[in-house]
């Protein structure tokens, strides 16, 4: 018998992986913005009912806030990994490049669900658009740091502006989002990640 039959096993567990759920959640947020989503477009393609989302989850903006979650550490994400590389412009170029190739991807929705999110929603999802936002730009103070960091270092010139820096790239990766769910491509979206990359200063 599978531990998802067992209804008698310690603990009640759920009859569903939360991971997975939350994978399928995230797609219809991704496609449909938070406000576009119905609880029954969510319940549906999670495979539960109401009471299982809530009780595992709680409501739909938690539920909305966890898949971004989820959508911020998937192993695909390139964001974190790109911070980590030893210059400043391999981080940029990292960020740019791994932009143009996640967003673009057509296993999944294009665009950046946490851009798309926050430009659609309407007044009824401050507190969502708010979270999106804020979000945004503890990322855009985390690319900072490291660009502050690489000053120090002598791998950026010490004229150079790290939090203008950081903001531009933010700006950029909003663009290759926009573009991508319009459908560009890859090699469209990697020739834009060129030209901001050929604008970029080196120590």
């Amino acid at each position: 018998m599978s531990a998802a039959s067992c209804s008698a096993a310690v603990g009640r567990p759920r009859a569903f992986d939360k991971q997975t759920a939350l994978e399928k959640a995230l797609e219809v947020f991704w496609i449909k913005g938070f406000d576009g989503a119905s609880l029954s477009d969510l319940t549906s393609a999670m495979g539960i009912n109401k009471p299982s989302m809530y009780s595992a989850f709680g409501n739909k903006e938690q539920l909305f806030l966890q898949a971004i979650e989820f959508y911020e550490n998937r192993p695909c994400s390139f964001f974190k990994p790109a911070l980590e590389q030893p210059t400043a412009y391999k981080v940029a170029e990292a960020m740019l490049l791994g932009a143009a190739k996640n967003m673009s991807d057509s296993t999944h929705p294009q665009g950046c669900v946490m851009v798309q999110g926050a430009l659609a929603c309407s007044e009824a999802a401050a507190g969502v658009k708010e979270e999106l936002i804020k979000r945004r730009q503890q990322s855009q103070e985390k690319v900072q740091a490291r660009f502050e960091l690489a000053i120090e270092q002598g791998d950026l010139p010490k004229s150079a502006d790290p939090a203008a820096l950081a903001r531009y790239l933010n700006t950029i990766i909003q663009g290759i989002s926009i573009q991508a769910s319009s459908g560009a491509t890859e090699a469209q979206l990697n020739e834009v990640a060129q030209l901001a990359l050929a604008s970029f200063p080196r120590g």
